[in-house]
């Protein structure tokens, strides 16, 4: 079992910048299909980018392409989220995922077994 606990959420301007977290336990997940995702209420999980270890990816949703950069910290089993260029278009819960298999549908949620429970995105106009 992977445990996942996101951070660093909160409220921001329009044009600032956040970084959020994702800490993993219970399994090292340098290798595992990681990703994050957003979803605003009323509204299906949004997919935003994944990253599966050094060989594949990231792969970045056109929404966040340019703007967002996905990192690992393999030391601390961390993985992190870099948002530049905040828009308010960006305000969501913004989930971390992992699953230690590779899926070319990554960008799907049913290819993830493991969710952190989730991190609130507030940009303000």
């Amino acid at each position: 079992q992977v445990q996942l606990v996101e951070s660093g959420g909160g409220l921001v301007q329009a044009g600032g910048s956040l970084r959020i977290s994702c800490a993993a336990s219970g399994r090292t997940v340098s290798n595992y299909l990681m990703g994050w995702f957003r979803q605003v209420p009323g509204k299906e999980r949004e997919f935003v980018v994944a990253a599966a270890g050094s060989w594949s990816g990231p792969y970045y949703a056109d929404s966040v392409k340019g703007r967002f950069t996905i990192s690992r910290d393999n030391a601390k089993n961390m993985v992190s989220l870099q948002m530049n260029s905040l828009k308010p278009e960006d305000t969501a819960v913004y989930y971390c995922a992992a699953d230690r298999r590779y899926s070319a549908n990554y960008f799907l949620v049913g290819s993830y077994d493991y969710w952190g429970q989730g991190t609130q995105v507030t940009v303000s106009s």
